[in-house]
């Protein structure tokens, strides 16, 4: 044992209660020793008093072949004011039964006499094992078996024994262990995030961070060393300061008492505990999710090594790599990142150091596909990364958007982020909600994490909505003001201005986001608290929200603030009451200011390159194709993409060929347009100019000499591009990824004169447009434009659509087509 420089130390003439309790008292009350030093010198002190009431009846009142052994946490030294003992008293079998039984009474007795809670057991090594074997806690015990008086010899062989069972069981253990911490988790919730936590048990906690150890002693898999024992220390210093201030054994910090732990270990108050509280459980449960993902790769890769053996003659080689196989397959997820054995990962040819967009990037597609993002990746993007730009690229904004939208997904993901400090790198505002407590019983979550579940819910939200990344971005700032003095919406609308862009949306997205954390609040307050018949509370809302656009979305942020909150704060009255004001406010916005229509609005006139590309098209009869990469861009243009222009004569079937071609070459349309420009030829029929915005899923553009060559043949009918996109499903299967709401499609009430307005909202998904192209043509109407717009991982398109005699589409119709379109996208 350690030796431990206390002046209480006692010896043997003084080891009965009164001498020990004294001594205790003394060194609890040093307000010198705290944190391990004071654990370590009480385990001392304990170990002293008990080798003296074991050795007490001298040579002939100690059985031989037995010894006291300190398990569990006592075994670890790591004893709290009111910590129990976990004790063993351990013998080889040899002496006599009354021999042991005395000596257990004049350990165990005193203990008791003293009010110290005391877990003991006498056994045999074999026994111990036995018991071991059938009781996973009795066998976590037993690995921090620690020697306190007797036979050394008898310990140390226990002590390799327990491991070396500990170790050939893994296999077995293992899943067991993680089961049981997952059961305990559901039952205590996660410390991280609760007002009254249990230090011990809620996830996070010292049982957490025990089950770490247990899974580093197996050599199977090791637990992410940095910050870990720094978060295990300060779980326990505040467990320390909770046994002296409440003077019982208890592990929940209870509200009564958080300030009095605050002020014991000197901290400012209780929010300040509670989030030094908070900042430590994450720290714990982050590097559990790591270490149990690895401890999952070892089993499968274990549990497949003997069909491999098989299959390979016997050759198959030994251990498992740490970190991943060398060959292990890798699918690609986006440009530099993959998927490896279940994680999303970089790709060997991935420079962070080049790309400031890609720990964005990478989180993105992580959670599109519903994998947790790698700790080497993380670290590596940590370490690696530079700095984004301010205002950012676009890239990044719809990557950040992307990431919003995965919905639950999204969570494990941030936080990977968030361990690494990079959440705070890239908003730095973020810095002042990290960890901070919600003294509300409706709230169930920190603000920070509040904030994150509040944008999971709006996930869900995005198809009511025409600008899915403002919703998106407003839930992840509406709360972000609670970090400052005053009122948090005053504050919050300030701090979302500077952010929103920095981030680089442009003036009009800026006032827009600006008002919805602003007014967060405003609808549930005048519908719950408001005579909703009163002209002035309609004309007052009507006032602050500006428009309708706004109110949609501050309508969708009001449900999923409320739903991210917690069980309390949403209900169907709410939601009724709330709906019924939304509806009219609406009907005073649009009374007061007609909304008008999109292709009513003059159209900017073809350009120079436009025009030669039109005139070629009817020349030539054929599609051509015009590509205008990122260094061909003006100076000041939005770098998400490149422009692909196509210009073809007008006939049935063209947006879905273009748009089949364009998925086919894993082409991701950001943004499109479609429209019809007349040829100054006499009786020449109209072409069709198609403007893209694309971006390579991942690797380089294709050339466009390649794309016009398949769009000619898709014309021509020598194509089968519903063929080639379903071989390209069949070689990469679709992930278990997010489930996305589903595709909504809907008449536009504010139409044209000249055409019908069809509205798709759905998940921006390979093939959409194609799809959609396909529906409509089915359905037998002319698409005379097209705005098509991809915001994260949404797509809002609007296609002004004619019957096949030019005419808008009657009522009846238009609502047939639109049910028609949306039973293709959803099935």
């Amino acid at each position: 044992m350690t030796s431990v420089d206390v002046s209480t130390e006692t010896t043997p003439e003084d080891s009965g209660p009164g001498g020990y309790a004294a001594a205790r008292l003394r060194l609890l009350q040093e307000e010198s020793r705290s944190g391990p030093p004071r654990r370590a010198a009480l385990a001392g002190l304990t170990d002293a008093w008990l080798a003296g009431l074991f050795r007490a009846g001298g040579p002939a009142g100690v059985p031989r072949g037995a010894a006291l052994v300190a398990v569990g946490g006592y075994g670890r030294s790591e004893l709290s004011p009111r910590s129990d003992l976990d004790l063993l008293l351990l013998h080889d079998g040899t002496a006599d039964g009354a021999e042991v039984a005395a000596l257990a009474d004049r350990l165990w007795y005193p203990v008791w006499d003293l009010g110290i809670a005391l877990d003991h057991s006498v056994r045999t090594p074999a026994e111990a094992r036995k018991t071991a074997g059938e009781d996973l806690k009795v066998h976590l015990g037993l690995l921090d078996a620690r020697h306190i008086a007797g036979d050394p010899g008898l310990t140390a062989a226990l002590r390799t024994d327990v491991l070396a069972d500990w170790r050939n069981q893994a296999v077995r253990r293992l899943p067991e262990l993680r089961e049981l911490c997952e059961e305990r988790a559901e039952r205590q919730g996660e410390l991280s995030h609760l007002l009254e936590p249990d230090l011990k048990e809620a996830r996070g906690g010292l049982r957490d961070a025990t089950a770490l150890r247990a899974v580093a002693a197996s050599w199977l898999a090791d637990a992410p060393r940095e910050g870990l024992a720094d978060a295990r220390r300060q779980l326990l210093d505040v467990r320390d300061a909770l046994h002296l201030a409440t003077g019982r054994a208890t592990d929940r910090l209870a509200l009564q008492e958080q300030d009095q732990v605050a002020a014991e270990l000197g901290l400012l108050d209780a929010d300040t505990l509670l989030r030094q509280v908070y900042e430590a459980a994450r720290v714990v449960a982050y590097a559990g999710d790591v270490t149990w993902r690895e401890v999952g790769r070892v089993l499968r890769a274990r549990s497949g090594r003997p069909r491999l053996r098989t299959m390979l003659g016997g050759r198959a080689g030994g251990g498992v790599r740490r970190g991943g196989d060398a060959g292990a397959e890798r699918s690609p997820l986006a440009e530099g990142v993959v998927e490896q054995e279940g994680e999303a990962v970089l790709a060997r040819a991935a420079r962070p150091e080049r790309d400031p967009v890609l720990p964005l990037r990478a989180a993105a597609a992580a959670a599109q596909a519903g994998l947790p993002l790698s700790l080497h990746a993380v670290r590596r993007l940590a370490a690696a990364a530079r700095p984004l730009p301010v205002p950012w690229p676009a890239e990044a904004r719809e990557q950040l958007v992307t990431l919003l939208g995965a919905g639950r997904p999204t969570v494990p993901v941030w936080e990977a982020l968030e361990a690494e400090g990079l959440i705070t790198r890239l908003l730095p505002d973020w810095e002042r909600v990290r960890c901070r407590p919600q003294r509300n019983a409706v709230h169930t979550w920190t603000v920070d994490r509040h904030l994150v579940e509040t944008a999971v819910r709006a996930a869900d939200l995005t198809r009511r909505v025409g600008r899915p990344d403002l919703l998106l971005v407003a839930a992840l700032l509406h709360d972000i003001g609670k970090g400052w003095p005053g009122d948090h919406s005053v504050a919050g609308e300030t701090i979302a201005r500077d952010v929103a862009a920095r981030i680089g949306f442009d003036a009009g997205d800026v006032a827009v986001l600006a008002c919805l954390v602003r007014h967060h609040l405003l609808l549930v307050e005048t519908a719950t608290r408001r005579d909703l018949d009163d002209p002035a509370t309609v004309r007052g809302v009507a006032e602050a929200v500006g428009c309708v656009g706004t109110l949609e979305l501050l309508h969708a942020l009001t449900e999923a603030d409320a739903l991210a909150t917690g069980p309390a704060a949403w209900s169907a009255w709410r939601g009724a009451l709330v709906a019924d004001l939304v509806q009219r406010v609406a009907g005073a916005l649009s009374g007061d200011a007609p909304v008008e229509a999109e292709s009513e609005r003059e159209e900017a006139p073809p350009t120079a390159e436009q025009e030669r590309l039109v005139v070629e098209a009817f020349r030539t009869g054929g599609p051509v194709v015009g590509l205008r990469t990122e260094d061909d861009a003006e100076v000041g243009a939005e770098p998400l993409g490149v422009e692909l222009t196509v210009a073809v004569r007008d006939r049935p079937g063209v947006l879905a060929a273009v748009a089949g071609v364009l998925a086919m070459h894993r082409l991701t349309v950001r943004a499109a347009e479609l429209r019809e420009v007349g040829v100054p030829v006499p009786e020449a029929s109209s072409v069709l100019l198609l403007s893209w915005r694309v971006a390579a899923e991942y690797g380089s553009l294709p050339q466009a000499t390649r794309v016009r060559a398949d769009l000619a043949r898709a014309l021509d009918g020598s194509l089968d591009i519903e063929a080639r996109l379903a071989e390209r499903e069949a070689a990469y299967p679709r992930r278990r990824g997010t489930v996305a709401p589903p595709a909504r499609v809907t008449v536009a009430p504010t139409g044209s004169r000249a055409a019908t307005v069809i509205e798709v909202r759905a998940r921006d998904v390979p093939g959409l447009l194609h799809r959609i192209g396909r529906a409509l043509e089915g359905a037998g109407v002319r698409v005379r434009s097209a705005h098509v717009s991809t915001l994260g991982a949404n797509a809002v398109d609007a296609f002004y659509v004619t019957g096949l005699d030019g005419a808008p589409l009657t009522g009846e119709r238009a609502v047939g087509v639109a049910r028609e379109m949306e039973g293709v996208l959803r099935g």
